[in-house]
């Protein structure tokens, strides 16, 4: 791994985001790194044309994604008030191409992901996505033309 220039901290809908949001500014200050933050909207409920007979959580999905975007924002705001060089960015789709896509716009040097999934919701909904369109961690793993550092999610960790 070379020069770290620049970091993107994947953020997803979780508290404990908290972690990336912590490691991805710990980083960018020690290596004086521009830093990204990327929330990737994509609908896991997106079955148009499926006649499944499934509860919808579409609307809560929606309003947890706003409220963790809002957050994201205002710690972007802070720490730019601080002098760090930080973005948000925001993309719509499939995660893996998206991110991938900012990796290459980006000359992103580093990327920063949990290990697995957060919460139950994204379990279940990774499921989903990997048993109707076989996309995973592993995937982007496989194909990132970029470092990664992987942060194992433990009660009270902390990035270093």
């Amino acid at each position: 791994m070379g020069e770290i220039k620049r970091i993107l901290a994947m953020c997803g809908v979780s508290t404990s985001c908290q972690e990336i949001i912590d490691c991805g500014i710990s980083l960018a200050r020690k290596y004086k790194a521009e830093l990204y933050f990327i929330h990737i909207i994509h609908n896991p409920f997106g079955l148009e044309g499926w006649n499944l007979p499934m509860f919808s959580m579409e609307e809560e999905y929606y309003k947890l994604l706003e409220e963790t975007k809002k957050d994201l924002d205002e710690i972007i705001a802070q720490e730019q008030k601080n002098g760090l060089l930080i973005r948000g960015l925001v993309r719509e789709g499939p995660p893996t191409d998206e991110i991938l896509k900012v990796i290459k716009e980006e000359n992103i040097d580093l990327l920063i992901m949990h290990t697995h999934e957060e919460t139950r919701m994204e379990r279940l909904e990774l499921r989903l996505e990997n048993f109707l369109f076989g996309a995973s961690k592993q995937e982007l793993i496989r194909k990132m033309p970029c470092s990664i550092l992987l942060l194992k999610q433990l009660p009270g960790s902390s990035c270093l």
